[in-house]
């Protein structure tokens, strides 16, 4: 299942590119067709933080379409401040619920463009928070495009001519003192396209309903993220990304639930949500690192590492995720924040991890003289084995069927 986006490059006055509008895409067309703006707008973020900021909009700010339910939901405040720049869209019905959410944007230090400006008295509160003025050229004359620009200029609000298609759109706009343009005489939207992380409905149902009681039950939202193998990536990739500033290694998929704090991690899983629910994939290609994850987390205690058993179910997680993705394991790795004993075990790196993995692996082939000699230099006793791997896969089976009662007993 492929993930599209396209963007459209917005210039300065002298043909420099300041930033990418970001465009959601339901399909390889190129177009969006219009349906279910919310979970467009929850997507774009989302392949945002898929595809990588530094990726999509190298050192330029990202344009983002914000609905209504978007700018009251403080999605917004996922991303970093100093790169994107938050188009309410016109078809958002003004009310005192957006007005504030768009104060609360602007305080926090957001920019904030009115898409295809209309000089409308509802638009009014907004227009003191506006950083820019987005005006369609091919929805307005060129006396409007002037009236606009006399009238909004004197506020120190940037003047943006969009649908710009000549040169002569671009000179005359630029004469009347607008100072950005975006339009097909600089670049139609580029396509951008890659392989999405399979997911399961079930789990992100049941880890919306974790989240969203009261009191939280951070253990219980920790085990729902660690049975979904694509959220846990996100999450992690999500820690990794311009939005999350810190530099830090992640331990276990409790610790990075507990740097997001109980309202950032309400937050990122409903927008992931409102993305995700609505797919289906096939369970197979995710049983495989959910059994694995649990198999070895179940053997670290076994071989003297229970102090490892998150990392142990963090490694068996990931250790599919080339697959899953279509991509190498070491640009996989350039896009979470783990440690460096899990890195250097996914990456076949000897170390202790790596040991309990490569035993993994070989009980998933069958070899059977390797698990008898590994299992007494790790002090596994053999008769344990078959039964951790027969509950390792029950746990797996429960969790894909969204059975209530299926949690990991580790924290």
């Amino acid at each position: 299942m492929q993930r599209f986006l396209a963007r459209q490059p917005i210039f300065n006055s002298e043909r420099v590119v300041y930033g990418y509008e970001l465009l959601f895409r339901s399909g390889p067309e190129n177009r969006y067709d219009g349906t279910a703006p919310d979970v467009a707008s929850a997507s774009t973020v989302d392949s945002i933080l898929l595809f990588g900021m530094d990726r999509l909009t190298p050192g330029c700010r990202s344009f983002l379409n914000c609905t209504r339910d978007f700018l009251i939901r403080d999605f917004a405040t996922m991303l970093p401040k100093d790169r994107v720049v938050l188009e309410i869209l016109e078809t958002v019905a003004m009310d005192d619920e957006v007005h504030e959410a768009c104060r609360r944007l602007k305080q926090a230090g957001y920019l904030l463009a009115l898409d295809d400006f209309e000089d409308r008295p509802d638009w009014k509160p907004l227009i003191a928070m506006a950083d820019f003025i987005k005006l369609d050229l091919l929805a307005t004359t060129a006396e409007d495009q002037l009236r606009l620009a006399h009238t909004y200029l004197p506020l120190n609000v940037r003047m943006l001519a969009e649908k710009v298609e000549t040169y002569d759109d671009f000179h005359r706009t630029r004469g009347l003192g607008y100072t950005y343009f975006q339009g097909y005489f600089f670049s139609k939207p580029e396509m951008l396209s890659r392989k999405d992380i399979p997911q399961h409905q079930m789990n992100y149902l049941l880890v919306l309903q974790a989240v969203n009681r009261a009191p939280m039950d951070t253990a219980e939202v920790s085990e729902r993220i660690k049975a979904e193998p694509s959220l846990s990536f996100r999450l992690l990739r999500y820690l990794n990304s311009p939005a999350f500033p810190l530099i830090v290694e992640v331990r276990s998929i409790p610790h990075a639930r507990s740097l997001l704090g109980e309202r950032g991690t309400r937050k990122w899983v409903s927008l992931i949500a409102v993305t995700c629910m609505a797919s289906g994939k096939p369970v197979e290609l995710v049983s495989l690192p959910l059994i694995r994850a649990r198999f070895c987390e179940l053997l670290a205690p076994c071989a003297g590492l229970a102090s490892s058993a998150n990392d142990l179910f963090l490694l068996g997680l990931l250790s599919a995720m080339d697959g899953i993705l279509d991509m190498r394991m070491p640009d996989v790795l350039k896009e979470i924040a783990i440690s460096e004993d899990i890195r250097d075990a996914l990456l076949g790196n000897a170390n202790k991890l790596r040991e309990i993995f490569e035993f993994v692996r070989d009980y998933e082939r069958g070899c059977w003289e390797e698990i008898s000699s590994s299992a007494a230099r790790l002090g596994i006793q053999e008769d344990a084995i078959s039964p951790l791997y027969v509950e390792a896969v029950e746990w797996a089976r429960k969790m894909l069927s969204g059975h209530e009662g299926a949690v990991s007993p580790s924290v």
